[in-house]
């Protein structure tokens, strides 16, 4: 994933850090992947869970990434590289992180709380500032 990652949830946090990356995106003439996170339930040890509904989840909130994705492209007078949307089923502190290893910026905004992906960007966000592999954006609300 060369070129900025943007992790979105459907909360307007979220929504401000898509503007921003795809803005950063244009401007530097560098690909756009928009990742988007079916939170996974932690089982007894840990780990993320999976159960017979999660691909179908997953499907959705891609679904959703993608509109809210297109809107903002469209706003947008000079477009990015390309525009890739990923969906995963995780938890979303480990996908960024993951997501980060060959990115060239991580965006996030800096509160989630999630509309269509409960992706809560408070602990989120600090846990990937200081775990990410590449340099990490944190958009505020208010930008």
């Amino acid at each position: 994933m060369a070129g900025i990652v943007v992790g979105v949830d459907g909360s307007g946090h979220s929504r401000k850090a898509l503007e921003r990356a795809a803005a950063e995106a244009s401007a530097h003439g560098v690909p756009l992947t928009v990742l988007v996170v079916h939170q996974a339930v932690r089982d007894v040890y840990g780990y993320p869970s999976h159960y017979q509904e999660d691909a179908a989840q997953t499907a959705k909130v891609k679904g959703a990434a993608q509109a809210e994705t297109d809107e903002v492209v469209a706003a947008l007078d000079a477009k990015p590289a390309s525009v890739t949307i990923t969906s995963v089923h995780g938890l979303p502190a480990d996908e960024l992180i993951k997501a980060s290893q060959d990115a060239d910026m991580l965006v996030l905004g800096r509160r989630g709380m999630g509309g269509f992906a409960r992706l809560a960007m408070g602990s989120v966000s600090s846990q990937v500032a200081h775990h990410a592999a590449c340099p990490v954006l944190i958009v505020p609300h208010d930008e």
